[in-house]
């Protein structure tokens, strides 16, 4: 298993509503989810944007990453999800998590 830290940047006139979508995300992105991996899943923000995940994979983020790559739900759910972050070059919110290395971890 590998723990994963993420960094993502919401736009902050974007906030509330990308709140509003992940208080009801499509049960198909869910269970698509949950078969590639992604287990104990948490997004946490500040209120300028700046959001940390967390997330939990069998083996590799990278194989958990292309696993929903191939998945429709995903293509849908990242294309929705594109307007609502700062991304210096463009593209899907899931190709532009900045992973952060674990430094320390206590069991």
């Amino acid at each position: 298993m590998q723990r994963v830290g993420f960094l993502l940047k919401v736009k902050e006139h974007r906030i509330d509503e990308y709140k509003e979508h992940h208080r009801n995300v499509w049960p198909e992105m869910l269970e698509s989810l949950r078969r590639h991996g992604w287990g104990n899943y948490s997004l946490f923000m500040r209120p300028d944007g700046m959001m940390f995940g967390y997330v939990e994979v069998p083996d590799n983020f990278q194989a958990a990453l292309d696993g929903m790559a191939g998945e429709d739900v995903n293509s849908r759910w990242q294309a929705l999800m594109e307007p609502f972050f700062d991304a210096p070059d463009g593209g899907r919110p899931d190709e532009n998590m900045v992973q952060l290395e674990e430094v320390f971890h206590l069991d």
